[in-house]
Formats: C-alpha cells, structure tokens, sequence
C-alpha cells in the first residue's frame, strides 16, 4: 500500500465514517468516465450516487476536491488531447467529447491546457517531426561542412547530419 493511499483510507475513515457513501460517489465518477460524451446533468450523477443532487455535489467535492462538472470538463479534456492526434477536425472532436459549443470548447481547452486545440495539434506534429528526423532540428553551426567539431570525428565523417546507414 502506497503511502498515498494509506493517506486516503486516514482522511476517508476521519471524514467518512460511512463507507457506502465513498462506493456510491466512486460509482457516480466511473459514471461519468464512462459516459463523458453523452449530456450528463447532475441530476443523473447523483442517481447513479442513489442520493440527492445536493449531497452527492458536497460529497464528491469532499472526496476529489473539485465539483463533479469540474471533474467532466477535465476528462472531456483529456479526450480531447488523445483525439487532436488524429485527423478529425476541431469541430468533429468537440461534439465527439460531449461539448455543444465549438467556442465554448476552445475556450475551456485553452484554460485548462494553456493553449488552443490548433496549437496543440500543431506541437503534437512537430513533436513527430523531431522524434522521427532529430538531426533535421540541429542547429545551424553544426551543419557546417568545415568546423571544429568535425575535426575531433575518429570515423573520418564530414558532415554530422549524414546518416552512415
């Protein structure tokens, strides 16, 4: 048991002397986990809890520190970031995640990521780049035909961006 967890089990039997009540929330998030895409209100959260609105919105803040449409906006999110690698477009994976507003979707991935979903998709790609042909990105002066670093070549090779295979 990781010390995390042991940190858990402490806070939950001090706060939550009723274990029933942690199973119902935590069956509530794998609700929404499983059904992010769909429009989910808290009224159909809390059915899933089997309690009322009210007390599931306090219960599930206590338990994850953060309101369970908080907890929806991040994982539609987090969705988001994994469809942005293919190739639908901005507006095909916004209502595949479950937002009704393309504007409204750009505007809360670029709170919660930092930028828009264009500019992700666009480090993504050139993240691609790099990683498939890195000595494509080295800086100028090594690219050089005659320089200090390519007299110290023990194999003789001229030109660092040369691939010998």
């Amino acid at each position: 048991m990781t010390f995390y967890q042991q940190q858990f089990i402490a806070i939950r039997a001090k706060v939550f002397p009723k274990d029933y009540l942690c199973t119902q929330v935590i069956r509530a998030k794998q609700f929404i986990d499983s059904h992010f895409n769909d429009p989910i209100a808290l009224q159909d959260m809390a059915k899933e809890a089997y309690v009322s609105k009210f007390h599931f919105l306090r219960l599930f803040k206590l338990i994850y520190g953060k309101t369970p449409h908080q907890y929806l906006t991040e994982v539609r999110i987090e969705q988001a970031k994994l469809f942005l690698q293919t190739d639908l477009s901005i507006a095909e994976i916004c209502f595949a995640v479950g937002f009704d507003s393309v504007s409204s979707f750009k505007g809360l991935f670029k709170r919660y990521t930092g930028v828009t979903p264009t500019a992700y998709r666009t480090k993504l790609s050139s993240q691609s780049l790099i990683s498939q042909s890195p000595l494509r990105f080295l800086p100028f002066f090594l690219s050089l035909k005659k320089s200090n670093f390519q007299d110290a070549q023990p194999n003789g090779n001229s030109d660092l961006c040369v691939s010998t295979n």
